[in-house]
């Protein structure tokens, strides 16, 4: 529990390449380093965890790893993306993982509903950087989530990353904003929630015994 008396909110982070060490995995590692700073729990799936089998619709089968990164959704109060900039668009591995996604269609909170997502687009060209934000952003909504005001787009030619963490200050200011976002819009909710279950009990407390 925080100061204002809720539960810390819990933001997973969600990377689009296998490979370790990448500026899109560095960049999320650092915008949940952030979050954490502002208050809330993170977990982080990047890398070899989103090398999932292309989701299958069909088939009720999920390996571990798919079912690590729903449960992490499903539990989620705030996501953060991460990707490079393919051709483009985003990397195929997060489309992929997005797609499972559809296994929250019949939750309460189906898909990414009520939730705040920041986006970080990393790339060598700035077209590509812009409709690959495009495009994610156009996926969060269909997927009924909020896309932050603010999304981190970074060069990753200048190799804006050294020693896990940004070489500079630009570059750390995006991704603190972006947590920061994300965090405020998971703490606004939970508030609200508190203060809607607080508004029902008082009722049920002054509603007439039969």
């Amino acid at each position: 529990m925080n100061s204002l008396g809720i539960r810390r909110p819990f933001i997973v982070g969600i990377g689009g390449t296998p490979r370790l060490g990448s500026t899109s995995e560095m960049a999320l590692r650092h915008c949940l380093k952030a979050a954490e700073a502002a208050g809330a729990e993170v977990e982080l799936i990047a890398g070899p965890a989103i090398e999932l089998p292309l989701y299958d619709p069909v088939d009720p089968h999920r390996p571990p790893a798919a079912r690590r990164l729903v449960q992490a959704i499903r539990r989620a109060d705030g996501v953060i993306l991460s990707t490079p900039a393919y051709h483009g668009t985003l990397s195929g591995m997060l489309k992929n993982a997005l797609d499972y996604v559809e296994d929250l269609r019949d939750d309460p909170r189906a898909y990414f509903d009520g939730r705040a997502v920041g986006c970080i687009v990393c790339a060598d060209g700035m077209q590509s950087m812009g409709t690959a934000l495009v495009t994610l952003r156009s996926i969060i909504h269909t997927l009924r989530g909020w896309p932050t005001p603010f999304a981190a787009a970074l060069n990753s030619a200048a190799k804006p990353f050294a020693g896990g963490g940004p070489l500079d200050e630009d570059v750390a200011r995006q991704l603190a904003m972006v947590a920061e976002q994300v965090v405020d819009f998971a703490e606004t909710r939970l508030i609200r929630e508190m203060v809607e279950q607080e508004r029902g009990e008082h009722q049920r407390m002054r509603a007439p015994a039969m």
